[in-house]
């Protein structure tokens, strides 16, 4: 009996009709860590899920994508709701998600975080970045022997940059002890100290496979190396702790080896460019100097030298028509300074100076007799004016209208009876004399 065989793609719409028929499979509750995530603008996004033991690809179409309150990352966890299919062209089995929501930090995501601000705090990311060497003689490569990347490198540099040397550090860079290797051959590179650039590159991957170069050793490896490093880890999405402590990232190990080397056909055109500019602006130079020469050969300088000074003599003659005009000049102001200072020396004349002064003391002297009889005449009658209001105060005038006054013994004027004592002898004042009296009694009025 001949066995009937099918074809794979009978096989796979089999497979497919399983899946889709399987009523545990049409709604799926699922719960794991995205990776292999790049977002796709206004498209459908391809991912994976994944936990510690198994992983399963995943794709969310773009009317569901775009309704998500969230931005997926690298390494969330998340939540989502969807049916399990098979990818006819491909024969693998997927989740076509329908909804998602975020359900905390992938361990691995957060501890990268974590790291990268720690590392970022002590400025290994800020630190000065070491130009690359322009014409490179020895390029280390640190990656994997087996891997594209070095064959990616080796194709590049001989097509553009043949003469440089690339010396391949064998490095383990996936698993456990990628790290210690990545830090070992950086090592031996800075130890032989004769290389112009260093390499370390991979191809891509997950979080996971990336992680050896995310770790804090190999971050401190490169910032203290003074060799100059590029770094090419995963692809262009990816950015890992040493891409941004190197000096130079690269997206891809062919565009690290672009960026290590020059293209030297370039080179040697812009060589050869620059030595014909050279050659033909100094042929220029020659031509404009000869041409120059020629020129002064012919000038009426040589020729007819007196011409030198047919300019210089006809200045000369206009500075001997400014200066006599000048001097003319000049000679009038000094004799209408003279004339002014004569008319001046006149009136300052000691005769004149007399004559003036003698007027001014007549005329003072005459001032000051008309000031004095004035003055005179002003005193006398306050001294009038005085006499008069003195004669009327003086107590001889009154006296002369039959007033007195008395005075004691001692020659006190007697202002009270207190003051007299029987039997004294008192002097009564008169104005044309005076008479001494006995006390013979006293009486006290009210």
């Amino acid at each position: 009996m001949t066995q009937e065989y099918l074809t794979v793609t009978s096989l796979t719409k089999y497979l497919k009709r399983k899946f889709d028929l399987d009523p545990y499979l049409e709604r799926v509750y699922l719960t794991g860590e995205i990776s292999n995530f790049r977002l796709r603008a206004n498209a459908h996004q391809y991912f994976s899920l994944k936990d510690d033991h198994a992983k399963i690809s995943a794709i969310m179409f773009k009317g569901a994508f775009q309704k998500l309150k969230f931005q997926p990352k690298e390494g969330m966890k998340v939540l989502v709701v969807g049916r399990i299919s098979l990818y006819e062209a491909g024969g693998s089995y997927q989740i076509y998600v329908e909804h998602m929501e975020p359900d905390g930090v992938g361990a691995l995501y957060q501890a990268l975080e974590e790291r990268k601000e720690k590392l970022m705090k002590e400025g290994l990311f800020q630190g000065p970045k070491k130009p690359l060497p322009r014409f490179p003689k020895r390029i280390a490569v640190l990656t994997s022997p087996s891997g594209a990347v070095i064959r990616d490198i080796i194709t590049t540099v001989k097509r553009r940059y043949p003469i440089a040397q690339l010396v391949l550090f064998p490095t383990v860079v996936q698993g456990n002890q990628a790290a210690d290797d990545v830090v070992k051959n950086i090592g031996r590179v800075e130890a032989l100290g004769n290389f112009d650039t260093m390499i370390i590159g991979r191809g891509g991957g997950s979080i996971e496979d990336l992680w050896p170069f995310n770790e804090e050793r190999v971050a401190r490896a490169i910032y203290a190396a003074t060799t100059p490093i590029i770094s090419s880890v995963g692809h262009e999405t990816d950015t890992t702790i040493a891409d941004l402590v190197a000096d130079v990232r690269a997206a891809t190990p062919t565009a690290a080896a672009e960026l290590a080397v020059p293209v030297l056909s370039e080179v040697l055109l812009k060589i050869n460019e620059r030595q014909a500019r050279l050659e033909q602006a100094f042929s220029r130079q020659i031509q404009i100097k000869q041409q120059r020469f020629e020129h002064s050969k012919q000038s009426y300088v040589f020729r007819q030298p007196e011409r030198l000074y047919e300019g210089q003599t006809i200045k000369l003659d206009h500075f001997k028509q400014r200066l006599q005009q000048a001097a003319q000049q000049v000679y009038y102001e000094k004799e209408k300074q003279v004339i002014s200072l004569n008319h001046q020396l006149e009136q300052v004349a000691p005769d004149h100076r007399v004559k003036t002064a003698k007027q001014e003391t007549d005329y003072l002297q005459q001032r000051l007799k008309e000031k004095m009889e004035q003055y005179m005449q002003q005193q006398k009658n306050h001294f009038q004016t005085a006499v008069q209001s003195l004669d009327l105060l003086s107590p001889l005038k009154i006296m002369g209208r039959g007033y007195s006054y008395t005075t004691l013994p001692n020659n006190q004027v007697a202002k009270s009876v207190t003051e007299v004592q029987q039997g004294e002898l008192l002097t009564v004042h008169y104005q044309d004399g005076r008479v001494i009296a006995k006390v013979q009694e006293i009486e006290e009025g009210e």
